[in-house]
């Protein structure tokens, strides 16, 4: 378990910053009506964020695979 969490640390960082992000962007510039569908709840918008966290390195991961090789 610990060598699996040792091996994705980048991933797990990736997803708890942009979750971290995406509660910011609820707190910060949210709206206040709850209309929005992303940003009117904080568990939305921090789930939303940490899933654009995952894509974003898994395009950033991919781009550095293909330079290496």
């Amino acid at each position: 378990m610990k060598s699996k969490l040792i091996n994705n640390w980048r991933v797990i960082r990736a997803v708890l910053i942009g979750a971290i992000l995406g509660y910011l962007y609820h707190r910060f510039v949210g709206c206040d009506s709850g209309g929005c569908m992303i940003s009117g709840s904080p568990v939305i918008s921090t789930l939303y964020g940490g899933l654009l966290g995952y894509l974003f390195h898994g395009s950033v991961e991919g781009k550095r695979s293909k330079a290496i090789s």
